[in-house]
């Protein structure tokens, strides 16, 4: 669940709490990554579809990367 772990990131204690819970948004990316390539790889879902997913996982990786990175260098 990517975005429910985001919006509790927001509604974070403090800005320790907000990083480590938009890490694990980040945490279950990778995971939402990892079963779209499964289940394309076994044909269970079109594959344009899945690489149209995989795309939105992707880009959401480098925003919350872009996050992690710049809370580290303020």
């Amino acid at each position: 669940m990517i975005e429910a772990n985001a919006e509790e990131a927001i509604g974070g204690q403090s800005t320790k709490d907000f990083f480590y819970k938009l890490t694990v948004s980040y945490k279950e990316a990778r995971e939402t990554h990892y079963w779209v390539q499964l289940v394309r790889e076994n044909g269970l879902i079109d594959h344009d579809f899945a690489k149209d997913l995989l795309s939105d996982v992707e880009e959401i990786f480098r925003i919350i990367g872009s996050i992690q990175r710049s809370m580290r260098h303020s």
